[in-house]
């Protein structure tokens, strides 16, 4: 009878293991924080070589483009924080000065390099518009 438990004890401890470490593996690698510059910037040593996706403002006359390689070189801010990014590929339309961007990527020693796909710029004329009708309704009202 001692045999037979501690046989099944064995396996619930093996089989616990192996999905704790499957659990543990898969969380780590899918884990991406989402933080403003100014979170990231208050102490970025804590978060260089973890997958970030960094919300701010494109700071104006920042952006360089080389047209050769489409590699973008900008800063953004929010709060007073500045980090310098880069981005290879096409970056959106509504992506200029000023405007509110949302980058996904890594942070390192020389700044927050972007993925493929990872520059996200908010369309601002919607936000204009629901501002100009809240303005005609404060007026008639």
């Amino acid at each position: 009878m001692t045999h037979r438990y501690i046989k099944i004890g064995v396996t619930t401890a093996v089989l616990l293991t192996a999905f704790s470490a499957l659990l543990w593996t898969t969380l780590a690698e899918g884990t991406e924080y989402y933080k403003h510059v100014d979170e990231v910037m208050a102490s970025p040593e804590q978060w260089h070589s973890k997958k970030l996706q960094l919300h701010g403002f494109v700071v104006p006359g920042s952006h360089f483009m080389n047209p050769k390689t489409l590699e973008h070189r900008f800063q953004v801010q929010f709060n007073g924080k500045v980090v310098n990014a880069s981005y290879q590929g096409v970056v959106p339309d509504t992506f200029k000065d000023e405007a509110e961007v949302v980058l996904k990527g890594r942070l390192s020693a020389e700044g927050f390099h972007t993925d493929k796909g990872g520059v996200m710029a908010k369309c601002p004329s919607k936000y204009e518009e629901q501002k100009s009708t809240f303005e005609e309704q404060k007026k008639v009202g």
